[in-house]
């Protein structure tokens, strides 16, 4: 998009010449008679550069400055003053003005004021989204997405042919499948990766202040609000918003959320000024959408906004065969978090974990092992370490459980030798930090086919 500039000047001639300079030079331009003129143009859009004569009826640059501190205070002023001017010249800068030119200005220097004013915004922009990306980032897990089934690689298929474009997508699935996951997925597959991903929960945000956290709001537009605040739509820049739970957006919030996909554009609350914005949108939810589009509980312009591509996420009952995956990556994650030591899970443990239906999904899974992790006092996982409810369940015959025996013994096998190396090559203090006898570990070493000609 073109940068946007506001030029306020009461003499025609010199408003015209500037907007004229500035066209030539490839910005969007709008002229403004006075601060009155220029204040209402700025309710409606926002400016990234606003150039004001000081001297003007109706609204002198003052006036105007301190006007646009409160409705667009992101738009940088520079301030025109005759000869002579300097004393008021000054008082502009100490009220927020960032530059000022003298008349008769030089078409020459205002462009290159210009071009630096709209690079130092741009500056500042990435900052405050590196800022966003930085706090968001500390705040999730190294997570990736686990899994070799026919589901997973479908999906991992889509996510690439999806991830490139700018299409809002829509992500079904049951809670703790792993949704906020995918959406992330689609940021970094796309060029929007340097760019913030933005989650919100639209179920765990009371109405008055959803709206206000979308869309911002200008100061003084209900009671607390003592300063301007922007949207997140906004503050996403042209990154992504992932709107978590979309199927609890309340009607009259989902109304002003299709006109901003419409429109590209949205409306702090309390302001009249319209906010471009540029971040692609996806949604996510566990309910029928379609259901309450029918009860009239979800509109139906937006569900076909909102899905113009639609990504079901399986449960994890419906791929066992990632189960096996699965357990093997959290408990190497688990047990780096947790600094817990542990050589895997046991055959009849592992059967009965890909036996059960987690209804809780990957995150039920997760806070199962652990939950085990955090009880056991042996070397491995037990049956008895497993809540209840997942040893009550049918275990599954050993052959699904293959996979599993292969990833836990992989994982047994690297974290042995990561032991024995760290105790430099002493077996006998290795198999105490392991917590197993010295015979157990040279057992498990010969069937591993690692064990050494030489006795320690």
């Amino acid at each position: 998009m073109k940068a946007r500039v506001l030029v306020v000047d009461d003499e025609t001639t010199v408003r015209e010449e500037l907007c004229d300079a500035l066209r030539d030079a490839g910005y969007d331009t709008t002229g403004a008679e006075n601060g009155l003129e220029a204040a209402q143009w700025a309710q409606k859009q926002s400016y990234d550069v606003c150039i004001s004569d000081i001297r003007m009826p109706a609204l002198d640059g003052l006036g105007l400055l301190q006007r646009l501190s409160e409705i667009s205070p992101e738009t940088m002023v520079i301030m025109t003053t005759a000869y002579g001017d300097m004393k008021t010249a000054i008082e502009a800068l100490r009220g927020g003005a960032v530059d000022y030119l003298q008349k008769p200005v030089v078409f020459e220097d205002l462009v290159h004021k210009v071009n630096r004013l709209v690079e130092q915004r741009r500056l500042l922009l990435e900052v405050r989204n590196l800022r966003v990306i930085s706090e968001h980032a500390g705040r999730r897990d190294a997570k990736v997405m686990v899994g070799e089934s026919a589901a997973i690689v479908e999906l991992r298929n889509l996510i690439a042919k999806v991830g490139p474009t700018r299409s809002n997508v829509l992500i079904i699935g049951e809670s703790g499948t792993g949704k906020e996951l995918i959406a992330r997925s689609l940021h970094d597959s796309s060029a929007r990766t340097r760019a913030p991903f933005v989650p919100i929960n639209c179920a765990a945000i009371p109405e008055p202040l959803l709206e206000s956290e979308l869309f911002g709001h200008v100061k003084g537009a209900f009671t607390g609000a003592i300063a301007h605040k922007e949207g997140l739509l906004k503050t996403a820049a042209d990154g992504t918003i992932f709107l978590d739970e979309i199927g609890d957006m309340p009607l009259s919030i989902q109304g002003k959320l299709l006109r901003a996909i419409e429109s590209r554009e949205i409306q702090p609350v309390g302001s009249v000024r319209q906010v471009p914005i540029e971040a692609r949108i996806v949604a996510a939810t566990n309910k029928d959408l379609e259901r309450l589009v029918a009860e009239g509980k979800f509109r139906e312009d937006l569900y076909y906004r909102l899905a113009v591509v639609v990504i079901r996420v399986p449960p994890l009952r419906d791929r066992r065969e990632d189960i096996p995956l699965l357990v093997n990556h959290f408990l190497q994650k688990l047990s780096r978090e947790l600094g817990r030591q542990c050589l895997g899970v046991e055959s009849q443990a592992l059967r009965c974990l890909a036996g059960y239906d987690w209804r809780g999904n990957i995150r039920e899974l997760e806070n199962a092992l652990e939950r085990a992790l955090i009880l056991t006092d042996a070397a491995m996982i037990g049956i008895a370490d497993l809540p209840e409810s997942i040893r009550r369940a049918t275990p599954v015959e050993p052959e699904t459980c293959l996979e599993l025996e292969r990833a836990t013994a992989s994982f047994e096998r690297q974290h042995i030798h990561r032991v024995i190396s760290a105790c430099e090559g002493d077996k006998k203090r290795a198999a105490k930090m392991l917590g197993v006898s010295l015979s157990s570990l040279y057992r498990k070493l010969d069937l591993q086919g690692s064990r050494s000609e030489s006795e320690e």
